[in-house]
C-alpha cells in the first residue's frame, strides 16, 4: 500500500516539474496513516523526449477464414468479401440503394450519353438473347423480341429472315490517378485483361455477364466499352465493368495457374487503401497502408494497420469485442439470438450494436386465391377484409419487439428510406382496431354469440355462421417468424379473428408446388421474408408469377391488371430514366391500396463494435460493412 502511494506521489511531482523553468528541489509530504512519507524530486536539466504516437490498429473479427483473395477466384465466403474491401476499393460501391463510382470517374448514365441502346440487324447464326433470357444461336424457331418490343405479347418466331433487334452499349471511364500498389499505372487495358480471364473456362464463377457480352474493348488508357448481345437490355448496366487485374504482373500465367498462384490468392496486387503484410493460416491476416493509394493525399487511410482475426461465430466475436481483442464483429456472425445480451451490453457501455435495415422484407402474405384443391372459405378476396386485418395489427409494436425498435414499418415492399419509395402517396394503414372491426362488420363478419370469434352473415359465397378462423403458416427454422406469428395471433383475436399458428421446416415451407404449402398456394396467411437486390421487387406480385404447380413468385394469387402494367413498365424501363421512377412508384401505390401482403419490417443487418471505433456504420445495401474502411478510425 505504501509503495503504491509513493510511486503515485513521485509521478505527480514529475508532472509538475515539466513546467519549471529552472532546476529546483521540490519536496512533497504525503501522509498515509499510520506513517508519513517524504518524497524529494530533483528535475533534470535535459529535455524529456516526447513518446512516439501509438500506431492505430483496427482488429476485425471475421466468421471463418478467406479461401482466396483473388478477384476472380470464385470465392463465396463473406470473410473474403470483407478483406477484399480493404485491398480493392470498389470498383463500384453500392451504398444506400444506389451505385457509387470509386475506381471510375462517374457512374454511366443514359442522360449523359454513356449508355446507348442501338438497333442492329440480327441474322441467322448470330448470338442473341431469346424471350426466356437465355443466350442462344439465332436459328429458325427461336422466339425473340424485335426492336421496340419489351413483352412476350409482341415477340416473334425467327423464320430465317434478318430482323432488327436492340443492343446495349455502355462506356466506362477510369480515374486518371489510380495506380497499382507496386506503383504501376492502372489502365483500361487491365480491365480488358480481367474480362479475358473471366471469360476463360478455367476461371470459376458465374458466366452470366461474359456470355451476354458481345464485345469488351479498351478505347484508350482510361476508357472501356461494354457491348451486349442483341436482346440483352440490362437494367444493372452500371455493374458491367470488369474489376481490373494487373496485366503487367499476371499476363504470363494462364487463368488456371492464376487460381493457385500466391500473387493472386494470398498477396494480391490491388489498388485499395491496404496491402497484405502477413497471412497466418488459421489465425489472422494483417494489412498495412498502401503507399500508392490514390486517395492518400486526403490523409487516407486513417489506420496504420488492420488485422482480420478468424473466429467460429457470433459468441466468439462478442467475447472478443468485450475483451478488447477485436474492435468490430461483422454481421455474418448472426447476432439475432444474442440481441438481448447485446442490448444490455450496449446499455452498460461495453460495446455498440450497429444496425441498418437490410433488403430482406418481412411480411405476411394473404392467401387471396389458393389452389383449387385447397378447400377453404374465401376469407381474403374482398380487399376490405385485407385492409381490416392490417389495421388490427400494431406493426410498430412488432418492430419494437422483434427488432428492438431498430427497423422500420414500410407501406410497400421497399423500405421508407429507398429513393423510389412514394412516401406520402402510399396508402398508410395505422394501427386502428376500431376501424378494422368496423370494416369487418361492413363486409358481414359479425360477432353476436359472445364467443369472441366473428361469424359470416349475408356474405356471398360463404355459409352463414362460418367462423372467421384461419391458419398462419410460419417457418419452424425462423424464430423471428414464430415470434411475429404469436404477436399477430394476439392482435387479431382482439378483432374477433381466431388464428391457429402452424410451423413447418424451411425445407417443407419453401418446397415447390404443388406439394409445398407456400408455393402450392395451400395457406390462409403465411409469414415469410423476400430478399431483393437494388431493383424494386414488384415482380413478386405479378399475376404471371402465380404458381401453377411450380415455383413462381406470387403465392398469394394476387391478380390486378393495373399493378401488372405498372410493374412491367418499371421493369422494362432503364434506371436513370423518368419512366423507371414513375412506374415503380405507381406499382407501390397500387400495392399499398390492395394489400396483397402485410408489410411488417425490413430485416436488420447487425454488427458489433468496441466503443471508440469511428466512422463505422451499417449500410442497407453495401456488400460489406467495411465498404468505407479507408475512413474508419479508432480513438
Amino acid at each position: 500500500m505504501y509503495r503504491r502511494r509513493y510511486i503515485f506521489a513521485a509521478l505527480t511531482v514529475a508532472a509538475l516539474l515539466l513546467t519549471a523553468c529552472a532546476p529546483q528541489i521540490v519536496t512533497v509530504t504525503v501522509t498515509t496513516p499510520p506513517e508519513t512519507i517524504v518524497v524529494t524530486a530533483t528535475p533534470s536539466t535535459s529535455p524529456i523526449a516526447t513518446p512516439a504516437p501509438t500506431p492505430k490498429t483496427l482488429t476485425v473479427c471475421l466468421l471463418g477464414e478467406p479461401d482466396t483473395l483473388y478477384l476472380y477466384g470464385g470465392s463465396r465466403l463473406a470473410a473474403t468479401r470483407h478483406v477484399m474491401e480493404a485491398l480493392y476499393d470498389g470498383p463500384i460501391d453500392t451504398p444506400n440503394y444506389g451505385y457509387h463510382a470509386v475506381l471510375l470517374q462517374k457512374i454511366p448514365s443514359i442522360t449523359a450519353g454513356d449508355v446507348v441502346v442501338r438497333k442492329v440487324l440480327a441474322r441467322g447464326g448470330s448470338r442473341v438473347v431469346d424471350t426466356t433470357g437465355a443466350v442462344v444461336e439465332l436459328t429458325e424457331g427461336v422466339w425473340i423480341r424485335p426492336a421496340g418490343c419489351y413483352a412476350d405479347g409482341c415477340a416473334v418466331e425467327f423464320d430465317g429472315a434478318s430482323l432488327w433487334m436492340e443492343r446495349m452499349e455502355v462506356n466506362f471511364a477510369l480515374r486518371e490517378d489510380v495506380i497499382w500498389a507496386d506503383g504501376e499505372p492502372l489502365t483500361a487495358d487491365d480491365s480488358l485483361f480481367a474480362f479475358q480471364v473471366a471469360s476463360d473456362p478455367a476461371t470459376p464463377g458465374s458466366r452470366y455477364l461474359t456470355e451476354r457480352t458481345l464485345r469488351y474493348r479498351a478505347l484508350d488508357e482510361q476508357r472501356v466499352r461494354w457491348v451486349g448481345v442483341p436482346g440483352f437490355i440490362d437494367p444493372a448496366y452500371s455493374l458491367n465493368f470488369f474489376a481490373p487485374l494487373p496485366r503487367h504482373q499476371l499476363e504470363a500465367r494462364s487463368p488456371a495457374d492464376l487460381l493457385q498462384a500466391d500473387e493472386t490468392r494470398r498477396i494480391p496486387l490491388g489498388w485499395g487503401p491496404f496491402v497484405v503484410e502477413e497471412w497466418v493460416t488459421g489465425d489472422r491476416i494483417t494489412l498495412s497502408p498502401n503507399p500508392h493509394y490514390f486517395r492518400a493525399a486526403e490523409g487516407l487511410p486513417y489506420l496504420d494497420q488492420v488485422v482480420f482475426r478468424f473466429t467460429s461465430g457470433a459468441s466468439d466475436m462478442i467475447a472478443d469485442v468485450l475483451s478488447g481483442e477485436c474492435d468490430i464483429g461483422v454481421q455474418d456472425g448472426d447476432f439475432e439470438p444474442f440481441m438481448p445480451l447485446l442490448m444490455q451490453a450496449e446499455q452498460d457501455g461495453l460495446l455498440e450494436v450497429v444496425s441498418a435495415p437490410s433488403n430482406g422484407w418481412e411480411h405476411i402474405d394473404f392467401g387471396i386465391a389458393p389452389a383449387s384443391d385447397y378447400r377453404r372459405v374465401d376469407f381474403f378476396g374482398d380487399v376490405r377484409v385485407r385492409q381490416a386485418i392490417v389495421q388490427c395489427v400494431d406493426r410498430q409494436a412488432i418492430v419494437d419487439e422483434a427488432t428492438y425498435g431498430r427497423s422500420l414499418v414500410p407501406d410497400s415492399y421497399l423500405p421508407p428510406d429507398h429513393p423510389l419509395y412514394p412516401d406520402d402517396n402510399l396508402a398508410h394503414w395505422d394501427y386502428d382496431p376500431a376501424a378494422g372491426r368496423a370494416l369487418l362488420e361492413e363486409v358481414g363478419w359479425v360477432s353476436e354469440d359472445g364467443s369472441g370469434v366473428r361469424e359470416a352473415r349475408s356474405i356471398r359465397g360463404i355459409a352463414t355462421g362460418t367462423p372467421f378462423e384461419i391458419t398462419l403458416l410460419a417457418s419452424a427454422d425462423s424464430p423471428v417468424a414464430q415470434q411475429v406469428g404469436r404477436i399477430v395471433r394476439a392482435y387479431l383475436a382482439d378483432c374477433g379473428v381466431r388464428v391457429n399458428l402452424e410451423t413447418r421446416s424451411a425445407r417443407e415451407f419453401f418446397a415447390e408446388g404443388p406439394e409445398g404449402p407456400l408455393f402450392g398456394r395451400r395457406f390462409d396467411l403465411a409469414e415469410t421474408v423476400w430478399w431483393s437486390d437494388l431493383d424494386p421487387p414488384c415482380a413478386y406480385y405479378l399475376s404471371s408469377e402465380i404458381p401453377e404447380g411450380g415455383y413462381w413468385h406470387d403465392p398469394s394469387g394476387y391478380d390486378n391488371a393495373d399493378y401488372d402494367a405498372a410493374c412491367l413498365a418499371g421493369l422494362q424501363a432503364l434506371p436513370g430514366t423518368p419512366e423507371y421512377e414513375e412506374y415503380h412508384k405507381q406499382a407501390q401505390i397500387i400495392f399499398s391500396e390492395d394489400i396483397p401482403a402485410i408489410p411488417l419490417f425490413m430485416r436488420l443487418r447487425v454488427a458489433v463494435a468496441r466503443p471508440g471505433v469511428l466512422n463505422f456504420a451499417m449500410d442497407p445495401t453495401a456488400q460489406s460493412e467495411l465498404w468505407n474502411i479507408e475512413t474508419l478510425d479508432v480513438e
